[in-house]
């Protein structure tokens, strides 16, 4: 397939598989887990496979091994004198190659995918936060996504005090703070008002979860949301 064949068919075939979206408030602690994503990313992926839904669990920013190289740019703050619309970039072009190399192969093979963060992460730290105009973001996205949305995203909502005591806690002796984690506590806090606003307007995708359960509560959770809002009936 040329490359021209190849962008005029992005976000073209069916999609069989589901896809859903793990959002942490505290994802500046890119790090660590904040209040749990990588703990129920797993948890949500063995039970959907004991069910006899194969599943496959991936992050951003990275997730393939261009992606990757761009997320090590991007925690390492190459790219923060640029401006939030030079970020947006750098996380469209890991994202562009993400999608194309792994979630959308997955997804058309039928397999479930759950992703560590997605769009709305830019859509928050980019847009809400960096101030982009929100037409030339959505404009980007558009360009990016080539029209896949997760069908269902979970937002793990938690105090930002005890996320970043969690992360601050998990943080081995010597090891740097990155790019995200470093921002003030009104930074997290305005963070967390924006995906709660995304939660608002979008109630049909976004599920919010109280991070502060225990984890088998939270995976418990989050099993009935996959559930009930992707009507369907696993037995595990």
């Amino acid at each position: 397939m040329s490359e021209m064949d190849s962008k005029e068919t992005r976000g073209q075939p069916t999609k069989p598989g589901f896809y859903v979206e793990l959002i942490d408030p505290l994802e500046g602690c890119i790090s660590g887990e904040g209040a749990g994503k990588s703990t129920l990313a797993r948890a949500l992926a063995a039970r959907l496979g004991d069910a006899g839904f194969p599943t496959r669990t991936t992050r951003e920013p990275g997730g393939s091994p261009k992606a990757e190289a761009i997320r090590e740019m991007i925690l390492a703050g190459q790219a923060k004198d640029y401006g939030a619309f030079a970020e947006a970039l750098m996380f469209s072009a890991a994202r562009i190659d993400h999608i194309d190399s792994l979630i959308r192969p997955a997804l058309e093979g039928g397999e479930w995918v759950i992703c560590d963060r997605f769009i709305d992460s830019t859509r928050v730290y980019q847009g809400v936060l960096g101030k982009i105009d929100p037409i030339l973001l959505a404009e980007l996205e558009s360009v990016t996504i080539a029209g896949l949305m997760p069908d269902l995203t979970l937002i793990l909502d938690l105090d930002p005090e005890i996320g970043l005591a969690r992360a601050a806690k998990r943080r081995r002796p010597g090891e740097a703070v990155d790019r995200f984690e470093g921002e003030t506590l009104a930074f997290h806090r305005n963070l967390r008002q924006a995906y709660r606003d995304i939660a608002a307007r979008e109630p049909q995708r976004c599920v919010v979860l109280d991070a502060t359960l225990p984890p088998e509560a939270l995976a418990e959770a989050a099993w009935k949301a996959v559930g009930e809002r992707l009507q369907i009936r696993p037995e595990a």
